[in-house]
C-alpha cells in the first residue's frame, strides 16, 4: 500500500458515518466488542487497491472515530475491525475482511463473489484471506442539493391512492424514456413516467427496496439476480442498480431529484424498507458489515450456542432491535430518509419481526415506542407488512394506532368472492367497509387497512383470472416457492386462449377487482403490474434471468384512465383493462423478481 500523505487528528464520536464538513470529513463507526479498527482507503481509479490503512485510535463510548482533514467527497473507504473470533460466544471479527460502513450514504461497485469474501474456513478457524478486491467500497458524499421550496406533501389518508412499483421494472422499456435512463431514478422521474403516473391518478409510489443490496452468491451462479432487493446491505444507501448519473455519490443526488420531481407532481414517494434482516444470512454467509463488526450487537443470536442465528425472516438472520445501537441505526436510517431524501413514509417488509423482544410480537417494544415519540418519523405514513414467519407473527389488525397494515385478509376475501367461493358475504361486509373488526377496537380508523387485491408477492390481477395454479418452475426451486393456495379461477380454461368468451370474462372479472377495490372503505393500492395487465404466467415469486426476454412488468403500461383510480372519479366501471391473455417471462428485467425460498422461504406471503 502506497503512503499517503493525509494527516488524521481525533475527530468527534457523532455523527455515526462519514461526515463531510467543508473541509474534511470525520469518520465514526460503533463497535462494542472490537479490540482495535482500521479505516481503510481505496484509490477511486481502482477500487480494488487499498491504498492507506489509518489506526483509529480514538474511542468515546464505544464508537470509533478519525477525522481526516484532507479527504473529499467521492473517497472510497472501508473498515477492518479487530476482535476475538469465538463464534460460539456469538464473536466473528476477522480483520482480513474490508466491512461496509453501515451508515454509508452511498455504496460503489458490485459485490464479486468469493471464498475470500466469507470469514470463516471448513475447519471452523478463521479465514484469513483478504476479502478487498471483491468488495463494494463505501463513498463520502457530498450532501448538499438545492431543494427550494420541496418539502413532505403529507396527502390525508383518505386521498391516497398508492401505486406499488419496482424503479426498473417500470421504466425499463418505456418507449418515450430515453433509452440511457431507462431503469434508474432519473427514469421514474422522466415526464413521460410522471405523465403516466398523473393519468393513473395515484397520490404516492412505493418503490420496492432501494436501499443498496445484494444478489445472493448461488442466484448469481446459476445467471439469476434478486431482481426485487429484499436483500439489503446498506440501510442509507440508495442502491447504485439504478443509477444513471454514476455511483460514486452522483446515486444521492439522483435520488433526491426524482423525489423532488415527484412532489412538484402531487405524488408521495414511500418506501419499501427491509430492517428485519440483513444480506448476510446466517452462520455460513459472507462477513461484509455488521457481522464483521459486531455480530453480538447486531443479530438475534441462539443461546447457549451463539454461532446460530435466531431466523424470524427466513433469511437466515433478524436484525436485533432489542440493542439499543441496532435500534439506534434503524431510526437514524428512518430519520435520514425524512429529511435528507425528503420521502413521505415507510412500508415495514416482515414488520412483525421488528416489534419481537424476547420472542413474541409485542405491541410495547421498544421499536414501537421510539418511533411513536420521535417528532419526525411519527408525523410520516407508516405502513406494517403485519407478518413474519416466526410462531405467533401473524399480526393483521395489531399494530398501534398510528400504523397501516397491509391487509391480508381483505385480499383473500374480496379473491374468494369473485372467484365464487360460497359463505364470503358476512366477511365481505366487514372488508368492504373498512374492517372495522379488525382496526375499530385499537381505536384506528378505516386509513389503517391498506387494501389490496394484487402487490409485488403473489399473482398479478391478470393472473388471478387466467390461472388456478402456480407455476413458478423457472425459479429453479421445483415449484416449491410462493403460496400455493391463491385463491384464483382461469374463468374456464387454463392458460392463455382466444375463446373471446373466456376472454371477455377475464376483463370483466379484472374490472370487477379493481371496483370493489377502489370502493372499498380504507386506502387501496394497486401493484405497478395492474397497470400493464399482463399475466405473467402464474409466476408468484419469478427471479430475474436476463434483460432482454419479454414480460409483462417489462412492457409500456397500457394506461387505465385516471378517473378509474382517482378515488374523486365516477367511472370506475367504464374503465378497461386490455387482457393480453399471458405470454410474459417470469425472467426479464421487467418481471418481478424475488427468489422466495433463498431469502424466505416458501411461505414469504402472509402465512394462511
Amino acid at each position: 500500500m502506497a503512503a499517503s500523505p493525509i494527516q488524521t487528528r481525533p475527530g468527534r464520536p457523532y455523527p455515526l458515518g462519514a461526515a463531510w464538513d467543508g473541509t474534511g470529513v470525520n469518520f465514526a463507526l460503533f463497535s462494542e466488542h472490537a479490540t482495535a479498527v482500521d479505516l481503510c482507503l481505496f484509490d477511486p481509479k481502482d477500487p480494488a487497491r487499498e491504498t492507506r490503512r489509518i489506526p483509529v485510535t480514538e474511542r468515546t463510548d464505544q464508537i470509533w472515530h478519525v477525522y481526516l482533514p484532507e479527504a473529499r467527497p467521492g473517497q472510497l473507504y472501508g473498515y477492518r475491525v479487530f476482535g476475538r473470533y469465538a463464534p460460539a460466544e456469538g464473536h466473528r471479527f476477522n480483520p482480513a475482511k474490508v466491512l461496509l460502513d453501515p451508515y454509508a450514504k452511498a455504496i460503489a461497485g458490485k459485490l464479486k463473489w468469493s471464498d475470500a469474501l466469507f470469514g470463516f474456513r471448513a475447519d471452523a478457524g478463521p479465514d484469513t484471506r483478504d476479502s478487498a478486491p471483491f468488495m463494494p467500497k463505501c463513498v463520502v458524499v457530498e450532501t448538499a442539493f438545492s431543494w427550494g421550496d420541496d418539502k413532505l406533501l403529507r396527502t390525508p389518508w383518505h386521498e391516497t391512492v398508492i401505486y406499488e412499483v419496482h424503479v426498473k421494472g417500470f421504466t425499463a422499456r418505456h418507449p418515450q424514456i430515453p433509452p440511457e435512463l431507462r431503469g434508474t431514478y432519473a427514469a421514474l422521474a422522466s415526464p413521460p413516467a410522471l405523465e403516466h403516473l398523473r393519468g393513473l391518478g395515484v397520490t404516492a409510489v412505493e418503490l420496492l427496496p432501494v436501499h443498496h443490496s445484494v444478489t445472493e452468491r448461488h442466484l448469481e451462479a446459476r445467471g439469476l439476480t434478486n431482481y426485487w432487493g429484499y436483500n439489503s446491505i446498506g440501510f442509507l444507501a440508495p442502491d447504485s442498480r439504478f443509477a444513471s448519473t454514476g455511483v460514486r455519490g452522483e446515486q444521492v443526488a439522483e435520488f433526491k431529484t426524482m423525489v423532488k420531481r415527484l412532489h412538484e407532481a402531487g405524488i408521495e414517494v414511500i418506501l419499501d424498507v427491509v430492517y428485519n434482516h440483513t444480506a448476510e444470512g446466517n452462520q455460513l454467509g459472507p462477513t461484509l458489515c455488521f457481522r464483521g463488526i459486531d455480530n453480538r450487537a447486531y443479530y438475534r443470536l441462539e443461546a447457549p450456542d451463539r454461532s446460530f442465528y435466531r431466523d424470524y425472516t427466513g433469511c437466515g438472520n433478524t436484525l436485533d432491535l432489542t440493542h439499543p445501537r441496532s435500534l439506534q441505526l434503524l431510526m437514524d436510517s428512518l430519520r435520514y430518509w425524512v429529511l435528507d431524501m425528503h420521502v413521505d413514509g415507510f412500508r415495514f417488509d416482515l414488520a412483525s419481526a421488528l416489534a419481537r423482544e424476547l420472542h413474541d410480537v409485542d405491541r410495547l417494544s421498544s421499536f414501537f415506542d421510539v418511533i411513536h415519540q420521535d417528532p419526525v418519523i411519527s408525523q410520516v405514513k407508516l405502513i406494517a407488512e403485519p407478518w413474519d414467519l416466526g410462531e405467533g407473527g401473524y399480526q393483521v389488525g395489531n399494530f398501534p394506532p398510528g400504523w397501516a397494515e397491509w391487509n391480508g385478509r381483505y385480499r383473500d376475501t374480496i379473491r374468494r368472492y369473485w372467484k365464487g367461493d360460497g359463505g364470503q358475504v358476512g366477511e365481505l361486509a366487514y372488508r368492504l367497509t373498512g374492517s372495522s373488526d379488525l382496526y375499530e377496537q385499537g381505536g384506528r380508523r378505516p386509513s389503517a387497512s391498506i387494501n389490496f387485491v394484487t402487490a409485488h408477492d403473489g399473482f398479478t390481477l391478470a393472473d388471478l383470472v387466467t390461472y388456478t395454479k402456480k407455476r413458478n418452475a423457472a425459479n429453479g426451486e421445483d415449484n416449491r416457492d410462493g403460496s400455493d393456495e391463491n385463491f384464483a379461477t382461469n374463468c374456464g380454461i387454463e392458460g392463455p386462449t382466444d375463446d373471446l368468451a373466456v376472454r371477455s370474462l377475464r376483463e370483466r372479472q379484472q374490472r370487477n377487482f379493481l371496483a370493489t377495490l377502489l370502493l372499498s372503505q380504507g386506502v387501496p393500492m394497486l401493484s405497478g403490474a395492474t397497470s400493464s395487465a399482463g399475466a405473467s404466467a402464474a409466476t408468484t415469486t419469478p427471479t430475474a434471468r436476463t434483460a432482454s426476454s419479454p414480460g409483462s412488468l417489462g412492457r409500456p403500461p397500457a394506461p387505465l384512465r385516471a378517473s378509474s383510480i382517482s378515488r374523486a372519479g365516477s367511472s370506475v366501471f367504464a374503465s378497461t383493462i386490455p387482457c393480453s391473455g399471458g405470454g410474459g417471462s417470469s425472467r426479464d428485467a421487467g418481471s418481478r423478481a424475488r427468489p422466495s425460498r433463498t431469502c424466505r422461504g416458501s411461505s414469504r406471503m402472509e402465512p394462511r
